[in-house]
């Protein structure tokens, strides 16, 4: 019981799901191995949904209302859990995110979520639901989240974040001039922070550059390490050090071949000044 997760049924749909599948299989005093035999589920998989880890399928909620005896109610708000549009994997980094006392990211295109100004953040989510990408509701659940994992940068005691970001993060502008010039100060404050290390990778990096696609590398608390990363339909967490540690020198390798932070700083203003 020491290890157990506190649930937050108002973080997204698929904690929701699982707060309720903990509660009504707690009802009945089954445990996760109990309930695992009643659907034919491993219990590690009882336990990913339950935590929002993973997304019910029609099939588990099915399994599980006949096995708990609750008619189709799982099966309904099962339903909604696969309308989110949340990766599945990403409820699992956040709350690796959340307890990191190191985070390293590479991005490309857009800026972190991290560091995103809500004007950026809602321009980007905004775009989304405009070319049909997501709904409404579908894009406030992905500010809710991000608003969340934003908390993070001010706890204590806060994280220390590397950010590589590929030149054309901060060449895209996002949402008109305003907000690009408003996020570009933002970012440059966020380097000022004594937690922060803020360093562009430029276009003409060429064949030194170790990247292609973005990438998160999370240090825990125990030092263990895990990596994040996402395609366009699900996100892979990754914890065996035989595909973490290769990304960690490879992480290291493009920190190297980047503008240092005051160099970065001064390339970020020199855009800033651009879209004004």
């Amino acid at each position: 019981m020491a290890n157990r997760k506190k649930l937050d049924p108002g973080a997204s749909p698929r904690a929701a799901f699982g707060e309720r599948l903990r509660r009504l299989r707690e009802q009945r005093g089954w445990t996760q191995d109990e309930l695992a035999t009643r659907t034919g589920y491993s219990a590690s998989h009882i336990s990913g949904v339950e935590t929002g880890a993973r997304t019910p399928t029609a099939k588990f909620s099915a399994s599980t209302d006949r096995a708990l005896g609750t008619g189709d109610a799982l099966t309904r708000q099962g339903a909604a859990t696969r309308d989110s549009a949340i990766l599945d994997g990403f409820p699992e980094f956040v709350v690796h995110e959340g307890r990191a006392t190191e985070i390293r990211l590479f991005e490309m295109g857009v800026i972190p979520g991290l560091f995103q100004t809500p004007g950026y953040a809602a321009a980007i989510t905004g775009g989304a639901v405009r070319r049909g990408a997501i709904t409404e509701h579908q894009a406030e659940e992905r500010l809710a989240l991000l608003a969340r994992r934003q908390q993070s940068l001010t706890r204590t005691p806060p994280p220390q974040i590397y950010a590589v970001l590929d030149e054309s993060c901060i060449r895209q502008r996002v949402g008109g001039a305003d907000i690009m010039a408003e996020q570009l100060a933002h970012l440059a404050a966020v380097a000022d922070m004594p937690n922060t290390v803020v360093q562009v990778a430029t276009f003409n990096l060429g064949e030194r550059r170790s990247f292609y696609t973005p990438v998160t590398l999370v240090t825990l608390p125990d030092r263990s390490q895990v990596a994040y990363a996402e395609s366009t339909h699900s996100g892979q967490l990754e914890r065996d050090m035989r595909f973490v540690g290769p990304l960690l020198t490879a992480y290291h390798q493009l920190q190297a071949e980047a503008l240092s932070q005051a160099e970065s700083v001064a390339m970020i203003s020199q855009v800033r000044k651009g879209t004004s």
